[in-house]
């Protein structure tokens, strides 16, 4: 049974460990550079300043499985309605509808919490995560080609959107 609930500081090993598995092995996330355990608490310390939610998906044994958040799209005030948002699920628990969970936490929050607009800027051709942001009626806004590069190969950047209704 997974549940999903707000992240606390005792969760963030676990959360580092899924953020440098990707970095490490995959390209949804376009750093080459494994993080800190404190670079990660200095991220998650950001989020709770700035109000933004880190959700977790645990087992019955409090394990980490996934997590999803989002932040500021751009630092400009004219953008104050606008997040960005990530989605990660730990390959070994991949496949079981946790992307579908904590990307319709993280949806509803938004909603809740005056965000007009969340963006994906997802890794073209990261079929899953396409498909998963399809599934909540996200749009494709356009690429933007060659514009990162890992593990010798350019990368480009597809921007998906939603716009949300925020409820009253």
């Amino acid at each position: 049974m997974t549940h999903i609930r707000h992240a606390i500081p005792s969760d963030l090993r676990d959360i580092l460990e899924i953020t440098n598995r990707e970095i490490i092995c995959g390209t949804a996330f376009w750093m080459t550079v494994p993080r800190t355990y404190e670079e990660q608490v200095q991220w998650f310390e950001a989020r709770q300043a700035a109000g933004y939610p880190v959700f977790v998906a645990v087992n019955e044994n409090q394990k980490i499985l996934g997590y999803a958040s989002y932040g500021s799209f751009r630092p400009y005030d004219g953008y104050k309605y606008t997040v960005e948002h990530s989605v990660y699920v730990d390959p070994a628990a991949q496949g079981q509808g946790l992307g579908k969970q904590l990307m319709q936490k993280i949806i509803n929050y938004a909603e809740n919490h005056q965000v007009h607009a969340m963006v994906a800027g997802i890794t073209d051709g990261n079929i899953a995560s396409i498909r998963l942001h399809e599934w909540f009626g996200f749009k494709r806004a356009g690429v933007l080609p060659q514009t990162g590069i890992k593990f010798d190969q350019w990368l480009d950047l597809l921007f998906m959107y939603k716009i949300l209704t925020p409820s009253s």
